[in-house]
């Protein structure tokens, strides 16, 4: 199993709200043809990508609720890089790398930016059921549309991971094939719409060899 960051970018939630979806390819071997959020596994060089700045404190402190020390700071480096490859999006802010990036980095890097995390509001977790063909423990990341620094309807950069990419009102993406757990998280998102600031717990389905639990993330200072 993998740890993965999905990305939920959030446009015009004071008036109509709406979210950056991409439809995956048919001979994707997780959830082909599916519509979904921005998002992918954390890579081995996450870890030592540096961030302007850090999630806020009381997502970073639930990020590393279950789970793995110094994981949280990769996590927010997948979520970025992801929204970055897969949609041409950026979350940065403006500052020199102190050291030759990466090169999954070399063109972010030469906008004038650093990948910056401060935006990143974690709102869910869930892990994949046993028998699919991947695993995923996936952390998904709210982002006001605000907050992105490049255009957010030039996706000129993007890969080709996710085809159709659009803004998708909420109201109407329950219309549109997708996983389960992403109709579950829509409907989380939902209920933020008004509330600006990070969420007092996290959901977290569960998803044990064992058995499926449904708890929630409340932190070290829970």
């Amino acid at each position: 199993m993998r740890n993965a960051s999905t990305v939920i970018v959030l446009r015009d939630r004071e008036t109509t709200p709406r979210v950056l979806m991409g439809q995956r390819g048919a001979k994707a071997a997780f959830m082909p043809n599916k519509f979904v959020f921005p998002g992918g596994a954390v890579d081995r060089s996450d870890s030592d990508i540096p961030l302007a700045a850090p999630p806020p404190s009381p997502c970073l402190d639930r990020l590393q609720d279950d789970a793995p020390a110094g994981l949280a700071h990769a996590l927010a480096v997948a979520a970025i890089r992801e929204l970055w490859e897969e949609t041409g999006l950026m979350l940065g802010a403006p500052g020199a790398w102190s050291s030759t990036p990466h090169e999954d980095w070399h063109d972010f890097a030469a906008s004038g930016f650093l990948p910056d995390a401060r935006a990143l509001q974690f709102v869910f977790r869930a892990i994949t059921p046993p028998g699919r063909p991947r695993r995923f423990d996936a952390r998904f990341f709210l982002v006001d549309a605000k907050t992105v620094v490049s255009d957010l309807d030039d996706f000129s950069a993007a890969s080709d991971e996710l085809s159709h990419l659009q803004w998708v009102r909420l109201e109407d993406a329950r219309s549109f094939d997708m996983p389960f757990i992403t109709e579950v998280v829509l409907s989380e998102v939902q209920a933020r719409i008004d509330k600006p600031s990070p969420p007092d717990s996290v959901p977290f389905f569960k998803n044990n060899d064992e058995e499926s639990l449904f708890l929630r993330l409340h932190g070290n200072r829970h």
